[in-house]
C-alpha cells in the first residue's frame, strides 16, 4: 500500500522502535523537586541544544508527573550516568520508582542552585531553570537553561539494542605519520 502523492507514509510503531534501538544513546536521569516530593526518571533523549544562550533539552512521557512538577517549580536537573550505574538507571526506569518524599531510599542526592536533586557520583550534571516545555507527540520536551554544571572523570553509560554498554575505542591509537618537507621542486620525498 502506498501513500497518496504528497502524503508521508505512516511508519508502524514497532518499526520505529526497532530503528531507534539501533541508535546508541547516553543514559541520564531527569530530576525535579516540588515541595518535599522528589521526582526522577531515566531518559535517553537528552542533548545540549544551544551554547548561546545555554540550553539543554530532554524528552519524557507527557503523562509523567515529573513534567507537571517541573512546570510548577520551574526547575530540573539532568544527571548523566557513568559506566557501573546500570542499577541506578533501571531503578528510575521502573514505573512508580521515581517519586519519593524527603529522599530516595539508597540513592544519595544533593542540591546545587535551583533545588532540583543532583545524583551523587554521576558523570556530568546540569542544574537548570525551566525555559519552556514543548509538545512532542506522546512526550513532552523540556528545555532547560543551565545555571550550574559539573563533570568528572569516567566513561559514560551507553544504551544500545536494549542493553547497557561502555564505550570502546574503534582502534588502537596509531603513531603520527612523519612529516616530510617538500623539496625545492615542490615534490615530497
Amino acid at each position: 500500500m502506498t501513500a497518496p502523492a504528497g502524503q508521508p507514509r505512516a511508519i508502524h510503531p514497532d518499526a520505529l522502535r526497532k530503528a531507534a534501538r539501533g541508535c546508541a544513546t547516553g543514559v541520564a536521569v531527569l530530576t525535579t523537586r516540588q515541595g518535599e516530593d522528589l521526582f526522577a526518571k531515566t531518559v535517553s533523549s537528552f542533548v545540549t541544544l544551544s551554547m548561546d544562550p545555554p540550553l539543554i533539552s530532554v524528552a519524557v512521557g507527557r503523562h509523567s508527573p515529573l513534567v507537571q512538577a517541573a512546570r510548577d517549580t520551574g526547575r530540573l536537573a539532568v544527571c548523566v550516568l557513568r559506566v557501573g550505574q546500570e542499577q541506578l538507571s533501571q531503578r528510575f526506569a521502573t514505573p512508580g520508582a521515581g517519586r519519593a518524599t524527603g529522599a530516595f531510599a539508597e540513592v544519595r542526592t544533593r542540591t546545587e542552585v535551583t533545588g532540583a536533586p543532583v545524583l551523587d557520583d554521576c558523570l556530568t550534571w546540569f542544574d537548570c531553570r525551566l525555559h519552556t516545555v514543548l509538545p512532542g507527540g506522546d512526550h513532552s520536551i523540556l528545555i532547560g537553561m543551565p545555571v550550574a554544571v559539573a563533570c568528572s572523570e569516567g566513561e559514560p553509560l551507553l544504551y544500545h539494542e536494549g542493553g547497557y554498554h561502555a564505550p570502546a575505542p574503534l582502534t588502537a591509537p596509531s603513531a603520527p605519520r612523519p612529516h616530510r618537507a617538500p623539496t625545492a621542486s615542490g615534490v615530497r620525498t
